[in-house]
């Protein structure tokens, strides 16, 4: 939406007529004060857009981990990487509302986008301190972020005035998830008919690292996290509708990896060659989803992101042979809708 704002506004310097001038301007104004879409909060169903499906290595058009959850009135984020809330922005995810992020794990790529978040949903309106969940660890988290920004929330206070920017609205509040008996889930809340667990997955040498389930009126997703090939994901996500599932093609990196420590690159060949036992190849994630019976895959926190037809083809090598259900290859602004008691899956690409 503002790229387009941007584009108007180009095309306004072009035109020499004031008056043309003023009134698309004015247009631009129109379009870039339309709401958020409030909608999805109380329309009954479970809405799920991936905010960021890249990882660390740069992609063109992905931000990194971030997938948003929305139903019974609650917007939750699970993990916050860098550049996620520039999406969130982009496609008017309903950014006063965002009351809950989930932290898998404490890798810079799921939590660089803290800090933002917090402050641009409180721009918003948020009116309430924003709640961040995680394992041990996370208080060290949510208070170095607190800090980091302390001079930034003065500011705004001092600028805008207490009544439009309260500071006790601002607060990022933060909430330990102790961890899960090994083969349990932890009820992390339960609210307005949605219910959010956390579980441990497989991302030695990090530990803890969860994943987390959402089931909301007879509809469910799970969202891995960082993992390798998990035994406890795949008994925490039986009859899952939507399992949104880590994926590393190991058989591009290794390629990879070679070429690199040919060149003498020895520091990126050895990140490389660490980075592939602890995440889970796009025909493992396939092999979970058929274990857990889920109705559709959405692979994300793509490494590496392909970036054209041929590398999808090259991702996805061998996925169909190990689930027979739908695979999909996550992009940023991919929105799922899943209604009330029904079996639908709508999928669409936000403008």
């Amino acid at each position: 939406m503002i790229h387009r704002i941007a584009s108007l506004f180009v095309l306004v310097g072009v035109l020499g007529c004031e008056g043309i001038q003023d009134r698309m301007m004015e247009r631009a104004a129109q379009q870039a004060a339309q709401d958020d879409r409030v909608e999805w909060l109380d329309d009954g169903a479970l809405h799920v857009v991936l905010c960021g499906t890249g990882s660390p290595i740069p992609a063109e058009g992905r931000a990194s981990a971030c997938t948003a959850v929305i139903a019974g009135g609650h917007f939750v984020l699970v993990d916050v990487g860098p550049g996620s809330y520039n999406t969130i922005g982009l496609h008017r995810l309903p950014r006063a509302h965002i009351d809950s992020v989930l932290l898998t794990h404490f890798h810079s790529d799921h939590m660089g986008d803290l800090g933002e978040i917090g402050m641009q949903s409180w721009a918003f309106g948020r009116a309430a301190p924003l709640r961040v969940y995680g394992p041990p660890g996370v208080k060290r988290v949510v208070s170095g972020f607190t800090t980091a920004y302390g001079h930034d929330t003065g500011y705004r206070v001092e600028h805008h005035g207490a009544d439009i920017m309260p500071r006790a609205a601002r607060a990022l509040e933060a909430r330990v998830i102790a961890l899960p008996k090994h083969g349990e889930s932890r009820l992390v809340f339960e609210a307005d008919g949605l219910a959010v667990r956390a579980f441990s997955v497989n991302h030695k040498p990090v530990t803890p690292a969860y994943g987390y389930r959402f089931d909301y009126k007879g509809r469910s997703v799970v969202v891995s996290g960082d993992t390798a090939k998990s035994a406890n994901l795949v008994r925490n996500s039986q009859g899952v509708d939507l399992l949104v599932h880590e994926a590393l093609a190991a058989h591009m990196i290794e390629v990879a990896q070679q070429v690199a420590a040919k060149a003498g690159m020895k520091r990126r060949a050895k990140i490389m060659a660490d980075i592939l036992d602890y995440h889970t190849t796009p025909v493992e994630a396939a092999e979970v989803a058929s274990e857990t019976g889920a109705s559709m895959l959405v692979l994300n926190h793509l490494v590496p992101a392909p970036p054209n037809a041929i590398a999808e083809r090259l991702f996805l090598r061998g996925t169909a042979d190990a689930f027979a259900g739908e695979i999909v290859l996550g992009e940023d602004g991919m929105h799922f809708r899943l209604p009330a008691d029904s079996d639908a899956i709508h999928r669409e690409m936000l403008d």
